[in-house]
């Protein structure tokens, strides 16, 4: 079995009284995708933050591609090669999608802000190179010929490519998505399944997805790690989990249906 790229190692976190995270042990294998599920409250999220930065576990250790990253600046993790994208669109409306794909390159441009004050043929070059990346990532998430067009003229699930297309265009290996199907109609939901099996196939990236549409979690996943109230209930491979009873019982009480019955 290959080494994790991302793996973290009994994290914590707490806010006041309450521990949001408690003592996980989370392995996330390359070229996989694995998705985290849980109740509302469970604490996925927080994992989420505190992998790129936004939040500081109290205890734990964070490790990416055999390096430690807990305790690094957000710029400087996203820069290790880990992206992510939100429960909410965070998009700029008001400019064109190309415009929000160049964006997600400014980790990587090398040129110094006087070669772009002064116009330097480098500068120019790089600036070129940018741009047919962004088309090209344009084309992958099914955006082709759309760069000009506004962020806010999208379709709420061409937003939703809009913004992976963002953060592929960190480079990163590691891509988290945050319930990517959040509002999306049954129809973009199915391309949705489709492009995220692409992004490990095709692209070669490994994803870890939070997601409450069970249907799309079990059909996709290499494997789930199951929440509750921020500890690990369950692992495994998504036929393991879904009759898991104690994740039958986490979602749903007594009642004896499938997380998977549970969009």
């Amino acid at each position: 079995m290959p080494d994790a790229l991302l793996r973290t190692v009994n994290m914590t976190k707490r806010f006041g009284g309450l521990v949001a995270i408690d003592s996980l042990d989370l392995d996330v294998l390359p070229g996989t995708i694995h998705s985290v599920i849980g109740p509302n409250g469970a604490g996925k999220t927080t994992v989420f933050n505190c992998i790129m930065a936004f939040l500081a576990p109290d205890k734990g250790e964070i490790w990416f591609d055999g390096e430690r990253i807990d305790g690094l600046t957000p710029d400087r993790v996203a820069a290790s090669g880990i992206s992510r994208t939100y429960q909410n669109l965070r998009l700029f409306r008001n400019v064109s999608a190309i415009e929000n794909i160049l964006v997600g390159m400014h980790l990587h441009l090398r040129t110094s802000w006087w070669s772009a004050v002064l116009s330097t043929r480098a500068n120019r070059e790089e600036e070129r190179e940018a741009h047919r990346e962004a088309e090209r990532l344009l084309h992958f998430v099914g955006l082709r010929g759309r760069g000009d067009v506004l962020a806010r003229n999208l379709s709420y699930g061409d937003q939703r490519r809009l913004e992976i297309a963002r953060a592929l265009a960190t480079r990163a290996r590691l891509i988290m998505l945050d319930e990517p199907a959040a509002g999306m109609n049954p129809r973009e939901s199915r391309e949705l399944m489709v492009f995220i099996r692409n992004l490990r196939d095709e692209r070669g990236l490994t994803v870890l997805l939070i997601e409450h549409h069970m249907q799309l979690v079990m059909n996709i996943s290499d494997r789930i790690t199951v929440l509750d109230h921020g500890q690990k209930i369950a692992e495994g491979l998504p036929d393991e989990v879904k009759n898991d009873p104690v994740v039958v019982e986490a979602y749903l009480g007594t009642r004896k249906r499938h997380p998977a019955e549970h969009a």
